[in-house]
């Protein structure tokens, strides 16, 4: 699904590899089939948590952690890697989309915080608060790819949610035009320093390499983009989601009937991520860079990754 984030229009929508390819569930439009996000949720945990004090600079613990809860099992979230990494900052955590500290952020601020932003940035589907726990930061919730796209266009234009549409207009046989359904007004989903700052974090190299190292899919030579992958626990959802402000492009991978995939082809930058890579560096040829406005206001420092203070 790629759309233009400036205005809502649905530029290109493949629901499917073959709609008549009915004996793999062909006829399946997987751009409004609820399905688990994984990681690329993420962005809307952390929209709100930088809502309620937490910064870039924030030191999360990526260590080992359980939750109990009453008449439920533990849940003990882990990385992706298996392994834990200490002390980093929140521009690292999100950016090389390690789990345990997503985890940690959700359970400071509380999952109807997050359940309330996602609804502000364009989610739909979360409408039974009591389904969902801590999980949710890492995929739990199911979403549609329309969704999603408007939740990571909120953060190309600065914080404005704007609807979707595929339909510029519609004549009748004498070219004259018709009415148009009506879309809901553009709303301010988070502030314009949040939505800088999530994008300034996801398009940051430096701060994923930990994780997908310094070469990966999600580089697009010479170009800054914001982009984020997402992979469900059960190996059968595979996403990348990246912007810049004149475009959105999501990919996912996966099986129509939703059995679980390969695993090895369901890794943060193996499945969607090649895909998505060749989609925007098309969408990008010949354009000069172009960089996400730095809102007035906000000042870039240097701080201390051991502990978050000034150097």
């Amino acid at each position: 699904l790629i759309t233009n984030p400036q205005n809502g229009e649905i530029l290109a929508m493949v629901g499917s590899k073959n709609y008549f390819d009915r004996e793999n569930s062909g006829n399946v439009n997987l751009t409004t089939a609820l399905r688990q996000p994984g990681s690329s949720i993420k962005v809307i945990n952390y929209a709100a948590a930088l809502s309620s004090g937490f910064s870039t600079a924030s030191i999360l613990d990526d260590s080992p952690i359980s939750f109990k809860f009453a008449g439920s099992p533990t849940y003990t979230p882990v990385n992706y890697d298996g392994k834990f990494h200490g002390k980093i900052p929140l521009r690292v955590a999100l950016a090389s989309s390690y789990n345990i500290p997503a985890v940690k952020v959700l359970a400071t601020i509380g999952v109807s915080k997050m359940i309330e932003q996602g609804k502000l940035m364009g989610i739909e589907s979360w409408n039974d608060e009591n389904r969902y726990g801590l999980s949710l930061t890492l995929g739990g919730g199911e979403v549609t790819m329309l969704d999603l796209s408007k939740v990571y266009s909120t953060l190309a234009t600065g914080g404005i949610r704007h609807s979707l549409t595929p339909i510029l207009k519609i004549t009748n046989w004498r070219g004259e035009d018709l009415s148009t359904p009506i879309l809901q007004e553009s709303i301010r989903a988070t502030s314009e320093e949040i939505a800088f700052i999530l994008s300034s974090i996801l398009s940051d190299n430096n701060a994923r390499s930990p994780a997908f190292g310094p070469n990966s899919s999600l580089v697009i030579p010479g170009k800054t983009v914001a982009v984020k992958t997402g992979t469900s626990d059960s190996k059968r959802d595979n996403w990348t989601i990246g912007f810049t402000p004149d475009y959105v492009a999501a990919v996912w991978v996966g099986n129509n009937d939703n059995t679980p995939m390969n695993p090895s082809l369901t890794s943060g930058v193996t499945g969607a991520a090649p895909i998505w890579n060749e989609i925007m560096t098309n969408l990008l040829a010949g354009k000069p860079n172009e960089e996400f406005p730095v809102p007035q206001g906000l000042i870039p420092v240097r701080i201390c990754a051991a502990n978050g203070l000034l150097t």
